[in-house]
């Protein structure tokens, strides 16, 4: 949907606020634009949007085009020349290959695929898993409404804020995946904050079945932290949100301590997500990729029953990629269920289960 000019910015989805950033950038018609992952949290319609957006101002104003990412099939009849980066000392040559990007990607490809480089074309080979039984209950929403929005007061009427979503209804089941789909702005984020129990619903509910609560009440949202914690673990579109500490190990740490758990599954979580270099850095230092990593293994550290992940491939190359989602489907091959938030469709794909499609949101909310 179109939003009125007027529209606060505060109230934009993550998607939204990225093409707004980039849209004041190309109003400025710069002699050089550099982009740095600029259709990470996008939509397919919304990638395309941007790229062609791109594609027209640099027609027009014949400027220099920069571009960091992962996924090089998207920018590939815009750019000149592909520039492979590779990690090692200060003092060696990070430039791994350079060329025009039909040269690069064509003799090199095995070995770009080996460094975890999205050749156009490539999967990584990653099981995919079939739906086996249906899983016990473990959450529900019915007729769910949900908003960011706070009730305001008038007088002595209490006026609900305007939803983004209303009429949901979803179920969250043992050892199953629910991807939750639909446009940049639809309110998926905010329903899955709700269902997550971070977020009160404006109307409907949300229940959680007694194998979740374990004696915590049926609402989520009433749950104290550690309660919620070891039950629904949430991994937030924006990692730096949800990092508390200044040292790797300790963010991983933090959980299990303060829930009384032992820390025998931090050294498995360093290697599976690839983070054991980095034990000893600020989480704020990291890179994307990174931090989205770190993010999911804080998580992960709590043993909760019920993961709700936005966004959760966001900043991966093929390789963390592959290992991330082969990750996801073993805890749900041992019941654990996954709620994702996405718009990469091999991640569903690779994870099954069941697709829960919000359609554009209502605008006000």
């Amino acid at each position: 949907a179109r939003l009125p000019l007027d529209h606060p910015t505060s109230a934009l989805s993550g998607g939204q606020k990225q093409r707004l950033a980039l849209a004041g950038i190309l109003a400025m018609r710069p002699g050089l634009i550099l982009l740095d992952e600029p259709t990470a949290n996008l939509d397919p319609a919304g990638v395309l949007e941007v790229r062609d957006a791109v594609g027209r101002c640099l027609d027009k104003t014949g400027a220099t085009l920069v571009v960091v990412e992962h996924r090089v099939s998207v920018w590939k009849d815009l750019v000149d020349r592909v520039v492979v980066l590779q990690p090692g000392p200060a003092n060696a040559s990070a430039v791994l290959l350079d060329g025009p990007p039909d040269q690069v990607l064509a003799e090199a490809r095995e070995m770009l695929i080996g460094a975890g480089v999205w050749v156009p074309g490539y999967l990584p080979d990653t099981r995919r898993r079939t739906s086996a039984g249906s899983g016990d209950l473990l959450l529900a929403a019915e007729n769910l409404a949900v908003s960011r929005g706070r009730p305001r007061r008038r007088g002595f009427r209490t006026i609900p804020p305007v939803p983004v979503q209303e009429g949901v209804t979803a179920q969250v089941r043992a050892g199953r995946a629910l991807t939750v789909t639909g446009p940049n702005g639809a309110g998926k984020s905010t329903f899955a904050l709700t269902l997550a129990g971070l977020l009160a619903p404006v109307r409907g509910k949300v229940s959680a079945a007694v194998d979740l609560s374990l004696g915590a009440g049926i609402d989520p949202f009433r749950w104290k932290a550690n309660q919620l914690i070891s039950r629904i673990g949430t991994v937030f579109q924006e990692p730096e949100h949800q990092f508390v500490t200044g040292r790797v190990l300790d963010e991983l740490m933090f959980g299990p301590r303060h829930l009384g758990h032992g820390e025998e599954r931090v050294d498995d979580l360093l290697e599976r997500l690839r983070l054991t270099h980095l034990v000893d850095a600020n989480p704020y230092t990291l890179s994307g990729g990174e931090k989205r990593r770190l993010s999911v293994a804080t998580v992960l550290a709590a043993h909760p029953k019920v993961l709700v992940l936005d966004e959760p491939t966001f900043g991966q190359d093929a390789n963390t990629w592959a290992e991330l989602a082969s990750f996801l489907s073993e805890l749900l091959d041992a019941g654990t269920a996954v709620v994702s938030v996405t718009h990469d469709q091999e991640f569903s794909a690779v994870l099954g289960g069941t697709e829960l499609h919000l359609g554009p949101a209502a605008i006000g909310g």
